[in-house]
């Protein structure tokens, strides 16, 4: 019965290590991935001014795209965490 309670325990401590990991890694990911986007797209401007519109709209939905997928890693790991 103790030896029961004690897998219970581990299996719910390191489920929750996991969904905090996944989710630390999943927002560290996406802040180096639009860190990298925002770079690039200030090196392009610095190159071609004139084309500064079209860089900076596309640079703005690559970045919304990045946030999404990183929202619903974030989402798994809360739900993996709770069921």
């Amino acid at each position: 019965m103790l030896t029961a309670l004690i897998i219970a325990a581990i299996d719910a401590g390191l489920k929750g290590i996991g969904a905090c990991l996944g989710a630390a890694i999943a927002a560290i990911g996406a802040g180096i991935g639009i860190g990298k986007i925002g770079g690039a797209a200030m090196e392009a401007i610095a190159r071609q001014p004139e084309a500064t519109g079209d860089i900076r709209s596309n640079m703005i939905v690559i970045a919304a795209l990045i946030e999404g997928v990183a929202l619903f890693a974030v989402i798994v790991c809360v739900l993996a965490f709770f069921l």
